[in-house]
């Protein structure tokens, strides 16, 4: 890498778009091809947010990070617009001396949008599967996240909860063989691949540090045979077979508090 790529950016290049979007449910994600951003940097990136003016109230965007920020092919976001057409704001960022091609993105329409038009917000993503042929889904723990009986593999996925404040307490790595499991990867990171229909094989979730005293942590799963395993604890959640994973549920508890030792009388 050059000495002029690795230096943080003094300047930024900022271009802002706007997008319309009928009512409906949406994943936006990084599209092939687009540039893998500087480590150092962060650079090129992408912003989602609610465009200023009479749309605000309409439309709702959850991501990971909380902020609307895409980042290479890595990051993604869901968008949902009620009400009627709205605008969302698409901020590429760049570094003004790097000449490097601007990201692309990709938007998905998941759903219809609700006819009812006072219909809540939508909930704080957790879990996020990646399907065949669909696209990127999400929910919160204690869904089933994919389809069940759709025939329809997980190609990737990413994992965060609510309830814990360190993202490196809750892993996860994906199954892509007989005893061969992706490295482990913190809350927060997508796991897999998008768009080259390779399915994973199962998933293994964990907690370490305090999480890990805190909570317990079970993992379900259904796969391409019609096999369904679990729930289960800190082991792989796979099938004899190696089936594709088809949908998976992450329960998360917390652990009950020891009970108190008698006190001794006087």
């Amino acid at each position: 890498m050059s000495d002029q790529a690795s230096r943080p950016p003094t300047e930024l290049r900022a271009t802002a778009t706007l997008m319309q979007l009928e009512a409906g449910t949406y994943a936006v994600f990084g599209a092939a091809g687009t540039p893998v951003p500087n480590v150092q940097t962060g650079l090129p990136a992408v912003r989602l947010s609610v465009a200023p003016g009479a749309d605000a109230g309409r439309v709702a965007i959850v991501g990971f990070d909380g902020e609307g920020w895409l980042s290479g092919r890595e990051d993604a976001a869901l968008i949902r617009v009620r009400g009627g057409p709205a605008q969302v704001m698409v901020t590429v960022y760049q570094g003004a001396d790097t000449g490097q091609d601007a990201p692309r993105i990709q938007v998905l329409r998941l759903s219809e949008a609700r006819p009812d038009p006072a219909a809540p917000p939508p909930q704080p993503i957790e879990a996020m599967a990646h399907l065949f042929g669909r696209g990127d889904v999400g929910g919160r723990f204690g869904d089933w996240i994919g389809e069940r009986g759709s025939r329809r593999w997980i190609e990737g996925f990413a994992l965060q909860s609510l309830r814990l404040t360190v993202p490196s307490e809750l892993e996860y790595q994906a199954v892509l063989g007989r005893g061969w499991l992706s490295p482990w990867l913190e809350a927060g990171q997508f796991c897999g691949s998008r768009g080259m229909s390779l399915p994973v094989l199962g998933l293994h979730v964990r907690l370490r540090g305090a999480a890990a005293e805190a909570f317990d942590v079970a993992v379900t799963a259904t796969f391409l045979d019609g096999t369904s395993v679990g729930p289960v604890t800190d082991v792989p959640c796979e099938t004899p077979s190696l089936a594709p994973l088809e949908a998976f549920q992450v329960v998360l508890q917390p652990r009950a508090a020891p009970a108190a030792a008698p006190g001794k009388r006087r």
